[in-house]
């Protein structure tokens, strides 16, 4: 929308002709704060403001009166609660997004009123929030502007140390306010919004929020936390928004909510971290801690811990959109054999249906006539087998009479108008209704008799959209968008874990709580170098909200300018290999050929990355299982160790694999790039050249087949000795341990 001087317009989606009867309720001072059970309830009234651009209280109103409630958890989590219903709500401490950690205790609280307010401490006398009700001192000289109104001034301490207050002063002048640490919005005599702030400084930065397609620091922006289909990696669109932030001054706010919601990051105000949900609620937890690890692992005690995957998940996998017959499979995986390519699985996306694109969960009985006997054998030779599907089901679907008699899927209101393409949810006759149990079992059964025909995975492709002008058992559609992720996940992840004992996903979209269920990968990037640097920025971000597994298409998705028929260049297809390497799973996929004997002038190269890989599998292991029981994940933003460098926050090209390396994925085509090494010691991984940190290398050449990676000095990297063809050779008791010491003189690709 076009800016304009007004909170209303800009930030609450107000109708700029205020002729929708929509009204502003702004907190104001807490009346009375006292205990309940361990919590502390807030006593707090709400005035109406006018139906106007300015902001003025509207006196003919009565206020309404609501309850906020603060509870402090072990460990450095605080939580503020208010439902803006006539009764109060005591908040709900599980649902599908939180599933706490038996680390989290609930810590009681205790209030004191003093002259400043009401002082809030834990039963050790920590205090862990403070509601402030003195008013600043005055030198009256002009009557020119009102004074300000009653503002709810709340300073929360969830670590005990750090203060995270709520905005309350960001205004330019009494009328003219940029935000409001606590209101709502009426429709009518409904209330459909809700906003709460939290005071900015104005060095501050912040990362996270999903897998977000931008610089490091996300200071200044301001997102709709809507899933969609991201259609690439190089915009504002996204398949995976996540309602959590984390700062530079060493807290994060999870949002615990399914509402479509905007989050401005110091983006409306640079004073103000602004959030505001299309629901009757807020509900957020402020975690506390040292270093983004802790935060994180605050995150994860909250809404659940990665699992961990299988070992054959983190070999190659080789995929394009897409193979179309038994036959055609069986060549290709026989030729990676023949010639020495390790990999564990063989991807088939859309076409092993009777109908390419056409999901009926059923192979194309002329092109895979004993899908049973192909899938042994592909076994027997060391590949898995996983295959893509989606959540619709299409008027043409064998199933769909099935589906709509027992409403398996949504009910629609209106129909759609068909013009949509392949990739919306609109071309499908409806959405698969995770809301229902029966609904539910019937898509595992789908997934079952796959499974149990030796399917390795299930691609969950797809669960951005769903038909939002439709009937769901046990959710509205503006309520079951977002959460939609993660209830279709976990009904393939636990099935698949049921049927193989192996809990694993290849999910495109996110919500809060699917790092339970991973792995997750990028979307549909460009096979470009903006592509790559888009990838790479929401890996990043993805990595500081919560998720422990995350890749990406190899060498990228499609092309430009023709999207399915543009031939990728060598050497994107080399620097992305190098980066897949280094990520926490590798596979490749897209519009045309992936296979590496289709690129012969760089297919040996390729060749000594994936051997790489295999080598480093044992590490990659060892951190992926530190990874599922902390806050830690595998590919890291520089700030995960080195929060509190300030140039850390500004640098998306380079990161951290696991604990030990340090990656510079060269994305241009001239091979140069400059590469800053962090404080520490570092040893390049491939000459064993010693380097002091906290240093730029400018201007760095770097020739096609080698890749910038550095390790930490002292580190211990365990590696497996010997070529392997895939993981199923593999006898862990052979793991070598790499020391990096000042002997240390490099391996060779």
């Amino acid at each position: 929308m076009i800016p304009t001087n007004y909170y209303l317009f800009d930030f609450l989606d107000f109708d700029e002709n205020l002729s929708k009867q929509e009204s502003l309720w702004k907190a104001c001072q807490p009346t009375s704060v006292t205990e309940h059970q361990g919590d502390i309830w807030v006593t707090v009234p709400f005035q109406k403001q006018q139906n106007s651009n300015d902001m003025a209280p509207d006196t003919t109103a009565e206020r309404e009166v609501y309850t906020v409630i603060i509870r402090q958890y072990a460990p450095k989590i605080i939580r503020v609660f208010a439902a803006f219903s006539p009764t109060a709500v005591v908040p709900a401490d599980s649902d599908e997004m939180l599933q706490y950690s038996e680390r989290v205790k609930q810590m009681p609280l205790r209030v004191e009123q003093v002259e400043a307010g009401w002082r809030i401490t834990d039963e050790a006398g920590v205090m862990r929030a403070f509601i402030n009700v003195q008013q600043p001192p005055l030198h009256r000289w002009s009557t020119l502007l009102p004074d300000p109104q009653e503002t709810f001034d709340l300073r929360l301490y969830p670590d005990g140390k750090r203060e995270v207050r709520l905005a309350a002063y960001d205004h330019f002048s009494p009328p003219r306010y940029d935000a409001l640490p606590l209101g709502y919005c009426k429709t009518g005599t409904t209330i459909d919004r809700a906003t709460l702030s939290f005071e900015c400084k104005a060095d501050e930065c912040f990362a996270g929020t999903g897998e977000r397609f931008a610089k490091m620091d996300l200071s200044g922006q301001t997102f709709y936390l809507k899933n969609q289909d991201g259609q690439g990696v190089n915009n504002r669109r996204t398949y995976k928004n996540i309602p959590f932030y984390l700062s530079s001054r060493m807290y994060g706010v999870f949002y615990h909510t399914c509402a479509h919601a905007k989050l401005s990051l110091a983006g409306f105000s640079t004073r103000s971290v602004e959030f505001m949900e299309r629901q009757a609620m807020i509900d957020a937890f402020v975690i506390g801690g040292d270093h983004p690890e802790e935060i994180l692992r605050g995150y994860r005690d909250l809404t659940g811990y990665p699992s961990m995957p299988p070992l054959w998940s983190f070999g190659v996998w080789m995929s394009r959109m897409t193979y179309f017959s038994a036959n055609e499979v069986e060549e290709i995986c026989q030729r990676m054999r023949q010639e020495h390519y390790p990999c564990d699985v063989i991807h088939l996306d859309t076409g092993w249906f009777k109908t390419d694109w056409l999901c009926e969960w059923k192979f194309n009985d002329e092109r895979f006539p004993d899908p049973k006997a192909f899938i042994h054998r592909l076994k027997d030779n060391g590949y898995r087998v996983t295959l893509w599907q989606l959540p619709y089901v299409a008027e043409e679907a064998e199933q769909i009479t099935e589906a709509r008699e027992n409403k398996y899927i949504c009910t629609l209101t209106k129909q759609q108008a068909g013009d949509g393409s392949n990739f919306s949810a609109l071309d499908y006759a409806g959405t698969i209704d995770f809301t229902s149990k029966k609904a539910t079992e019937w898509y595992k059964s789908l997934l079952r008799n796959l499974l149990q025909m030796g399917v390795a995975a299930i691609k969950t492709d797809f669960g951005e959209n769903i038909h939002m002008d439709a009937v769901y058992e046990n959710m509205k559609p503006e309520l079951l968008n977002n959460l939609y992720a993660l209830l279709y996940q976990k009904a393939a992840y636990e099935v698949t874990k049921e049927v193989t004992g192996d809990g694993i996903v290849w999910a495109r979209a996110a919500w809060a709580g699917c790092q339970r269920y991973p792995l997750h990968w990028g979307g549909d990037s460009c096979s470009s170098w903006d592509g790559m640097a888009g990838s790479l920025k929401g890996g990043l971000h993805f990595g500081l909200s919560g998720f422990a597994f995350w890749s990406h298409d190899v060498p990228g998705f499609h092309s430009l300018p023709n999207f399915m028929n543009t031939c990728v260049r060598d050497d994107v297809y080399v620097r992305w290999t190098q980066f897949g390497v280094f990520s926490s799973h590798i596979r490749y996929h897209g519009t045309s050929r992936r296979e590496p004997w289709h690129y012969p002038a760089i297919a040996p190269i390729v060749k000594k990355w994936w051997n790489l890989r295999y080598r480093l599998i044992p590490y990659i292991v060892s951190q992926s299982e530190q990874a599922t029981k902390s806050g830690s994940t595998l590919v890291q933003a520089l700030i995960f160790h080195h929060p509190h460098n300030r140039l850390c926050w500004h640098i998306d090209d380079e990161y951290y694999f696991g604990n030990d390396f340090l990656v510079a994925p060269v994305m241009n085509s001239e091979n140069r790039r400059d590469i800053y090494l962090p404080e520490g010691e570092w040893t390049h991984l491939f000459t064993g050249e010693q380097y002091h940190g906290d240093q730029w290398l400018h201007d760095v050449e770097v020739p096609l087949e080698q890749m910038p990676v550095f390790v930490r000095r002292g580190a211990v990297i365990p590696v497996y000795p010997e070529h392997v063809e895939c993981t199923d050779q593999m006898d862990m008791s052979k793991v070598k341990q790499l020391i990096i010491d000042e002997h240390f003189k490099g391996i060779a690709l």
